[in-house]
């Protein structure tokens, strides 16, 4: 194939939660466009990031990750939409998180061995292993066990060795037209971006002091004199969890509202008013129609 020849396809990034999906999908395409948190499930939806470089186009998906316990339709959601996102895609990255192999990981392997597509096995947070001299024969216990096409060894929040990555991805893209520009990094609408950083500010201020049960509705997203005029509402399910979001004296919800903003800012490159809003919705988790009315059942 002459090297000029466009190529583009999707690439769906696996795993389970917590092993840095969404840090390395941001740092491929170099801009913040998926959320991350220390919280396992911080990602809930399929997040596309795109990456264009000279002739080659890969379109990144992101998805939650896939876990065994599916304790309300929030659960379901997730699992559903990690599973179908791996079944349309032209090359599949299994994430890993360094030598820790565990029954979610098995899981995994299992939902992508009957799937037929290219999988490129990355073992992330490489950085974090103590002896390197244990990863050699790891990677082969892999290799004989997963039949990947590739093993690339890499931490994502380091930078190191994501060029390799990258080069490996791009080889196993079909020769294709690019779908989009290539100044594009995502197809996702600036409402849903500024909702997911939102979200981002609460799970990593709040960590383990809030549970899952918390989504954010933008209800005003306005653009006027080079502006964006932003009214988001962050549903919680109790009257308790309310409290904690608002905080002594309004003092942790304009903390969160204030580091939302300042992502929003840079992710937008224009200045930001942003207006926050904290109400009960008992339920919403678990109930399909309204995970519907927020955009998680597509």
């Amino acid at each position: 194939m002459d090297d000029a020849s466009p190529r583009c396809g999707y690439i769906a990034i696996v795993g389970r939660p917590n092993v840095g999906k969404s840090t390395l999908l941001n740092h491929l395409i170099e801009q913040k466009i998926s959320i991350t948190s220390r919280k396992p499930q911080t990602t809930r939806h399929n997040i596309t990031g795109i990456k264009t470089s000279g002739a080659v186009q890969m379109i990144f998906i992101d998805t939650p990750g896939m876990h065994k316990k599916e304790a309300n339709a929030v659960n379901r959601y997730m699992n559903r939409a990690a599973s179908s996102a791996a079944q349309g895609v032209d090359v599949i990255v299994f994430v890993v998180d360094r030598l820790l192999w565990t029954d979610e990981d098995e899981l995994v392997a299992q939902k992508l061995s009957g799937l037929g597509q290219s999988v490129v096995l990355v073992i992330n947070k490489v950085d974090k292993i103590e002896n390197r001299g244990d990863l050699i024969p790891y990677i082969k216990e892999l290799q004989e066990k997963l039949l990947p096409s590739a093993i690339v060894p890499v931490s994502a929040l380091k930078n190191t060795n994501l060029a390799e990555l990258e080069k490996v991805l791009s080889e196993k893209l079909p020769e294709a037209e690019h779908v989009f520009p290539p100044d594009q990094l995502t197809d996702k609408s600036s409402r849903f971006l500024a909702a997911e950083l939102i979200r981002e500010k609460i799970m990593r201020q709040l960590g383990a002091e809030l549970p899952y049960q918390v989504t954010v509705d933008i209800e005003e997203f306005r653009e006027e004199k080079d502006i964006y005029h932003i009214s988001a509402l962050i549903l919680v399910e109790r009257e308790g969890q309310k409290r904690i979001i608002i905080g002594e004296g309004g003092s942790r919800l304009k903390s969160i509202g204030q580091s939302a903003r300042v992502d929003m800012e840079t992710l937008f490159d224009t200045k930001v008013m942003l207006k926050l809003w904290v109400k009960v919705k008992t339920g919403w988790s678990d109930d399909d129609r309204a995970l519907r009315n927020l955009g998680y059942l597509e």
